[in-house]
């Protein structure tokens, strides 16, 4: 399969992989399509490029992502207030809007229109609800993420602690049970939105690190006249999705009505 490199920060998957993944929805009469995968691996990419092939189709198509539905800063400050201090930090399970992230996709997947929220990663907040753009509808919903359907893990995983964030910040795992409970009790509404996932399966967790490291820079250049996060922010910052990307590994390709594999360099091994 001929690829730029690096699908993902800097480059694009091969057309022809794009127009399967397309016809994966389509075929399938998927109104909301699931595209899952670790932080890096291109889902933004391959959302971005499913949209644009599906609009030239004539079709209505919004992608949305995780992401712009988390928490706004204040709510977070509240959390690691009154919970623990490390849910202050967004990313984990815990840290997103559900009930507005199901509002939104029911209104999409009903064929209504809706607003739709943004957030600002360098602000670390969400934007005014008067800068969310509207969409009268849509006839297909790309909606990517990095642990659509990741189920919780058992109390036991959750005993000793995985990384240094874990064993210096949240020693008694307080965090990481607060964490683990709300991946089981408050995401599943959401996840029953999505007809059907994708599952980019990546070699193994310890190459986020660099893929990560990759969209930060890429954020950067987009954004030179503001300060995203240096090298050894985002090594502390992946530790906050080891767990549930690892949950994630072990769970999704049984979970997932489609996989694709990818090697080290973002490319489709499938």
């Amino acid at each position: 399969m001929s690829l730029l490199p690096h699908p993902g920060p800097g480059g694009r998957y091969d057309e022809a992989f794009v127009a399967r993944v397309l016809a994966d929805a389509l075929d399938h009469d998927a109104r909301v399509y699931g595209i899952a995968g670790l932080q890096g691996t291109g889902k933004s990419t391959l959302s971005a490029q499913v949209a644009g092939r599906a609009a030239q189709r004539g079709l209505r198509v919004v992608v949305l992502s995780i992401d712009d539905f988390y928490l706004d800063r204040a709510t977070r400050q509240r959390l690691g207030r009154e919970v623990h201090p490390l849910c202050a930090t967004r990313g984990a399970p815990g840290t997103h809007d559900v009930a507005l992230a199901c509002s939104v996709l029911g209104d999409l997947g009903a064929g209504r229109g809706t607003a739709l929220p943004r957030f600002d990663k360098i602000a670390d907040d969400r934007l005014p609800r008067a800068l969310w753009p509207r969409v009268d509808g849509a006839d297909l919903v790309v909606f990517e993420g990095w642990f659509q359907k990741v189920p919780a893990q058992d109390e036991a995983a959750l005993r000793e602690p995985l990384n240094a964030l874990e064993r210096d910040d949240d020693p008694d795992g307080t965090w990481r049970r607060w964490s683990n409970a709300s991946l089981g009790r408050d995401y599943a509404p959401l996840w029953a939105a999505i007809d059907r996932l994708l599952f980019l399966q990546g070699p193994g967790f310890d190459v986020v690190r660099d893929w990560r490291w990759q969209q930060e820079q890429t954020l950067q250049a987009a954004h030179p006249d503001r300060q995203a996060m240096g090298h050894a922010e985002v090594l502390r910052f992946v530790q906050f999705f080891e767990r549930t990307s690892r949950q994630a590994l072990r769970t999704l390709p049984a979970i997932a009505e489609r996989t694709i594999h990818l090697d080290a360099r973002r490319r489709p091994l499938d």
